[in-house]
């Protein structure tokens, strides 16, 4: 028997974890795995508020791809059109001509981007906050800003540099926000210029609620707790411009801020639009509780998917219900997969995915969080504590596991690093001053 060729398609959540399982559940005699992603890492997305904060080494939030996918071939690219009648893929390579890649089985786990808004300046002043860049960047703006209020006579210039606004009140956002402030809050100590009631801290939500995938009053505490360290939040409120740093929210207020942090929710990936597979009306591929790509109850033969990018019944709730696009469910979505494109290869029946989603936890800065996990509800030290070790179990691969670790223990005895490595962003720029031509003597 030939073995099959299992094409994933992303190498996030889902696609990690997928090809991981298929490559140790079937043989190389019965299939082989080829992995697709243009950056050479998977990215831990909830370890990225730490990352940024400093409490972890970024290089300590992503799982390098040839290390833990020994079994598999890893292409280093992007797909850019699926064409399932076919079976082929095509694949932008990160330097060099296309090529096709045809596949028995396609796993597509491209993940999701930001879901921005038409807002006017969003473009040009906003960031996002989904990637590793984006989390390394926030930290060095973040402290570059603290230096630039510190320097400036210019009572305007300090007070938008230390204005941080984030737009959106789900678990990205408030992890971010709160790990930021209390980073930069740490940072202080350094800055005798500055005062921490000189900074502004804005949390804007669209709804009147934070982290609503929470009970209310759980959410309701997180408020309250932020409101303590002096943040403004504003609820029910959009933001409706920020064209030349001047924020303009909907309950009428203004104000200029330096940083802008967009964390308001996500959408599949544009990439599927080069597809010809069925979408539904929020554009995600539709699947049956198997995982199997389907057109209405049409099974797509050889064609999988799950994670931010799929619309998989959640048979724990009613009809209609959808699984949440969490990392909760990616990693146990990929691990059934798994299982079910194996059975399918060796002939047997795929198997409903079903998992009861089991709560959230989130950290609110160093020794402080939130928690609602299997019905129990835990706030302060305790949450904080549920959600490092939640997350430490989940993050693949004993390596990375003891590295966190080594980090955590590490600062409980030294002080965080708070310096700004601006430079990171425009390597170049010094030696392109230093290199250039001296201009001709007259």
């Amino acid at each position: 028997m030939n073995p099959k060729r299992i094409l994933v398609v992303g190498a996030g959540h889902v696609g990690l974890y997928a090809a991981l399982h298929l490559s140790k559940k079937l043989s190389s005699r019965e299939a082989e795995v080829i992995v697709v992603d243009p950056q050479p890492h998977m990215t831990y997305q909830p370890f990225l508020p730490e990352a940024s904060a400093g409490n972890i080494s970024p290089r300590h939030s992503v799982v390098p791809l040839r290390r833990v996918l020994r079994r598999c071939t890893v292409v280093a690219g992007a797909v850019t059109r699926i064409e399932h009648d076919r079976k082929v893929a095509t694949v932008q390579p990160i330097s060099g001509p296309t090529r096709e890649i045809a596949y028995d089985h396609v796993v597509v786990a491209p993940g999701s981007v930001s879901r921005t808004l038409p807002i006017p300046g969003l473009h040009e002043h906003g960031i996002g906050f989904k990637t590793i860049g984006e989390a390394i960047y926030l930290r060095n703006h973040v402290l570059d800003r603290l230096d630039v209020a510190a320097a400036t006579p210019d009572p305007d210039l300090r007070r938008s540099a230390l204005t941080f606004v984030f737009v959106g009140g789900g678990y990205a956002g408030i992890e971010a926000l709160a790990e930021m402030e209390d980073m930069a809050r740490d940072a202080l100590r350094y800055y005798p210029e500055l005062k921490p009631e000189d900074m502004r801290w804005v949390l804007v939500e669209a709804t009147q609620r934070v982290l609503p995938e929470v009970d209310r009053d759980m959410g309701a505490y997180t408020v309250q707790q932020l409101l303590k360290r002096n943040m403004d939040i504003r609820l029910d409120t959009r933001l409706e411009s920020c064209v030349d740093g001047v924020v303009k929210l909907s309950d009428g207020d203004s104000f200029r801020a330096d940083t802008i942090v967009w964390t308001a929710g996500v959408k599949p990936s544009p990439m599927l639009d080069a597809t010809d597979f069925p979408r539904d009306d929020r554009r995600r591929v539709t699947c049956l509780p198997t995982l199997q790509v389907a057109d209405g109850d049409r099974v797509v033969e050889g064609a999988w998917s799950a994670g931010d990018c799929a619309a998989v019944p959640d048979l724990t709730k009613e009809p209609g219900n959808f699984c949440s696009p969490s990392a909760q469910h990616a990693v146990r979505q990929a691990a059934r997969m798994a299982d079910n494109i194996a059975n399918v290869i060796r002939g047997r029946e795929p198997v409903d995915y079903r998992h009861k989603h089991a709560g959230s936890v989130a950290s609110l800065g160093l020794h402080k969080g939130v928690a609602q996990v299997y019905g129990i509800k835990m706030t302060g030290w305790p949450a904080w504590v549920m959600h490092r070790t939640y997350h430490m179990s989940r993050i693949p691969s004993f390596n990375r596991k003891v590295r966190v670790v080594v980090d955590w223990t590490l600062a409980f005895f030294l002080k965080r690093e708070v310096v700004a490595l601006g430079q990171l962003h425009d390597p170049r720029e010094e030696f392109a001053v230093a290199s250039q031509p001296a201009a001709p003597r007259v």
